[in-house]
């Protein structure tokens, strides 16, 4: 193992440079806020968030480097910090909060719809204590474990930074991702000039397959590659062509489940496979993503007691040596007092109805994920940080003790959606945190500055993501069509399945059951499930970027060159998500004014279903095209001019 001493990092402790200035300040804010409102609605699309570290890295080279004519490799790992806490809070924020507009939604529950300041307050609050629960770890998880904690998206990114001296084009790559995503957006979503979604259907049977066309969406599959991809493809499968049709044979004219009344024959005359996925499918689903997030939390308890030893132990030693440069973190004495703050806020605000007792309680429950996600973080990733599973696990026990202690009903629901925002968001930021701080350390970055750098992120992103939750709502609303908000809806199902036995429990169990059967059979349950869960359309489209990812990491010849390719193709497809996630923001805008009718021409073009149909696979081939020609086909452009 490493210590300090041993470790030399690209700017050495002796040297000062530029880092923590204006530009980096300004330029992380309006990243922040970007990627966050890009990834809530990537979020609440397809239940899945990715990292913006790399992306808001090349970004900030193209501007500094290419732009600004300035060299500082430091400065540019500012902005990537800063910028890169958007996503985590919104990743935080979408898993748990939509709930609350979900069941304001519904006047039964007696639930109003929280407001822009509830909302706020509880990212921030979640942020911060994520932020300086990292502070005293910094030590015995970047430091003490460096080289036994690959910390990968933290390495990959400080990687990214350090071939920047190769100049624009990584960042180049990245435009030009947001560019022709926010074109094929618009034109699907905004001028409706093509279906988003292309459905296949057979006579006599009740399945139905297909795929939607999203340049974010397939981005996700290039991005996950294609294991991943192929388990979400597949429980999709298991979905709409296994379940659907079995509830549809053997349902009947039963009301097996139905608020309705309705029987399973007149759901599907009415809505079709559609209608037997809403309200059917989803809670198998939901029970499946579950019992998937509780058994990767199981199996990750060992892990999560040694890591919280460890990292208690690693805090009483402290950093050694001499404080310079690079060791110099937030005082102790600030944390400390920042944390107790924060502790009395949660006592205090309206929105968390807890006491004293309970405010402590989250704080030690947020420690703990805290640790367990930073140590997490460096072993397998933030992508597969079961963030999920820390709330699900976290809901269960706080939904139980208010119930206990006599806290039911509407306010009981709000309180424990509440609780699991904040140490769901603490989980998110504290494993993003650890990254960065990975990141810096292999640079040579001052790690207080980059810890400063984190909280201005999450506190310039928590201004922005109750805005984004609000106008997503008015323009779509959570558990529709156009925003599925997944893990929001198992959250609610979940306290909804504590507070009350009104809930389909036979269909829950039938999706706990499955996700067992597939954990016993050795697939990784929680892409599967969320596969379950999501319309199959979706799930295919994942799997077109899974098997184009598939063909270049199976590409012969040239290793350095095939690692450019695959590399290209993530910051294109980054780009992509990005591209689409801001588009979808400012098409809810339009949504929000009455403007979306002014841009639709579906209505003037008419187009037969056939011919539809054929526009959407053309449109889908553009998109796949526009990812050849700035990876594979870049590269053999690059080839063909060094040649001559």
């Amino acid at each position: 193992m490493k210590n300090q001493t041993e470790f030399k990092p690209y700017i050495p402790a002796s040297k000062v440079t530029p880092e923590f200035t204006v530009t980096s300040i300004v330029m992380g804010i309006i990243l922040a806020v970007v990627f966050g409102a890009a990834n809530a609605y990537l979020g609440l699309r397809v239940g899945m968030t990715v990292s913006a570290s790399i992306p808001a890295a090349v970004i900030a080279m193209g501007v500094i480097r290419v732009v600004m004519k300035k060299n500082s490799i430091l400065e540019s790992n500012i902005v990537q910090t800063i910028g890169s806490a958007g996503e985590s809070v919104a990743a935080g924020a979408i898993f748990t909060i939509p709930a609350l507009f979900i069941w304001a939604a519904d006047e039964t529950t007696g639930i109003d719809k929280p407001d822009l300041l509830e909302i706020t307050l509880i990212a921030m609050i979640g942020g911060l204590l994520g932020v300086f629960f990292m502070v005293p770890l910094r030590n015995a998880l970047i430091v003490k474990e460096h080289g036994i904690l690959p910390y990968p998206e933290g390495t990959a990114c400080a990687e990214v930074l350090l071939a920047g001296e190769e100049g624009g084009s990584s960042a180049s790559t990245v435009f030009a991702g947001m560019g022709f995503a926010a074109l094929f957006k618009f034109i699907i979503d905004g001028l409706k000039a093509v279906p988003g979604e292309i459905a296949f259907k057979v006579k006599g049977f009740a399945g139905e397959i297909g795929t939607q066309i999203y340049p974010a969406v397939m981005s996700v599959g290039y991005i996950c590659g294609f294991r991943i991809s192929s388990f979400m493809f597949a429980g999709g499968v298991l979905s709409w062509l296994v379940l659907i049709p079995l509830i549809v044979m053997f349902g009947g004219d039963a009301v097996v489940f139905s608020s309705d009344g309705l029987t399973v024959s007149e759901i599907f005359a009415a809505d079709g496979a559609n209608g037997i996925w809403a309200g059917y499918i989803r809670y198998i689903g939901a029970g499946a993503l579950a019992a998937g997030g509780i058994i990767s939390l199981i199996k990750s308890l060992p892990l999560i007691v040694r890591t919280f030893r460890d990292a208690l132990k690693g805090m009483g030693k402290g950093a050694s040596g001499v404080q310079d440069r690079t060791t110099q973190d937030i005082s102790m004495k600030v944390v400390l007092i920042s944390i107790a703050v924060l502790t009395v806020l949660i006592w205090l605000i309206p929105a968390i109805p807890v006491n004293f007792i309970g405010a402590l309680i989250i704080v030690v429950f947020g420690f703990f994920f805290a640790t367990v996600s930073s140590r997490m973080v460096g072993l397998v990733g933030s992508s597969n940080n079961p963030v999920s599973g820390m709330a699900i696990a976290t809901l269960l026990i706080a939904t139980l003790i208010l119930k206990a202690t006599g806290m039911e009903g509407a306010t009981g629901m709000t309180a424990a959606i509440a609780i699991g925002s904040v140490i769901c968001i603490v989980a998110a930021i504290s494993g993003d945190t650890s990254q960065d701080l990975k990141t810096g350390y292999l640079l040579g970055s001052t790690p207080k500055k980059q810890q400063i750098g984190e909280i201005i992120g999450v506190i310039a992103s928590s201004l922005a993501i109750g805005g984004t939750l609000f106008l997503l709502d008015k323009a779509w609303g959570f558990g529709t069509e156009e925003l599925a908000a997944p893990q929001a809806n198992l959250m609610k199902v979940i306290v909804e399945g504590v507070m009350s036995a009104e809930l389909p429990w036979e269909l829950i169990f039938v999706g706990v059951f499955i996700a067992v059967l597939v954990e016993v059979i050795g697939i990784p349950v929680l892409p599967f499930a969320i596969g379950v869960y999501l319309p199959v359309h979706l799930n295919a489209c994942i799997l077109v970027g899974g098997i184009i990812r598939l063909v270049f990491d199976k590409m012969k010849g040239d290793e350095k060159k095939n690692k450019e390719v695959i590399n290209d193709g993530i910051l294109f497809c980054s780009g992509m998500i990005a591209g689409e996630g801001l588009v979808g923001i400012v098409l809810a805008l339009l949504a929000v004014f009455g403007l979306d009718k002014v841009v639709d021409i579906s209505g003037v073009l008419n187009l037969p279903e056939p011919i539809a149909k054929i526009g959407s696979i053309a449109v889908f081939a553009l998109i796949i095209a526009s990812l050849l020609k700035f990876s594979i086909w870049k590269k053999r452009d690059k080839a063909v001019k060094n040649e001559k």
